[in-house]
């Protein structure tokens, strides 16, 4: 978010101003009700929308810039989900606690990711199923099994833990 913050944690009018800018237009209000129910990709919210990728693409930067949502990379792909933190992240909470989740433009948004989910969870079941029998090859082609052990020990190295469950890190 542009402009300060205050030390009582209220945002200054600019910040607050750009904000309910970036917030007050249908398709991006839209777009911050999907990213409350998961992160997605620009093309997942181009399908979902069914708007064109540069508007889409122009309505994140917008909402990005505001500090309403976060842009982050898992792999080759760029994800959005909303702010996590700061001023811009309470205001699109408080936003979307008053949005009616019956509403019919949500319900049918919300119909629509619930196929994009579904298409990516095949997509990857395909994947996995047509790779698995070489899964451990293709793994070792982006990150050596000493690298992950190193992170992990890393990671864990200083922090007491009565328990440790291991999820989905073998074929």
């Amino acid at each position: 978010i542009q402009g300060p913050m205050s030390t009582t944690g209220k945002l200054g009018f600019e910040a607050l101003n750009s904000a309910l800018k970036a917030a007050g237009e249908e398709t991006r209000l839209r777009v911050l009700a999907l990213l409350a129910e998961a992160e997605l990709t620009v093309s997942d919210i181009t399908d979902i929308l069914r708007q064109s990728q540069p508007r889409i693409s122009r309505h994140l930067k917008l909402l990005a810039e505001a500090g309403l949502v976060e842009r982050f990379r898992e792999g080759t792909w760029a994800f959005f989900r909303l702010a996590e933190h700061g001023g811009g992240a309470d205001v699109a909470r408080a936003l979307l606690e008053r949005l009616n989740p019956a509403d019919q433009t949500i319900t049918r948004d919300r119909a629509r990711l619930a196929s994009v989910r579904q298409a990516r969870a095949a997509a990857a079941q395909s994947y996995f199923s047509a790779h698995a029998a070489e899964w451990d090859r293709i793994r070792k082609l982006h990150v050596t099994d000493e690298a992950v052990e190193n992170a992990i020990r890393s990671a864990l190295a200083d922090k007491p833990f009565r328990s440790l469950l291991d999820l989905g890190t073998g074929t």
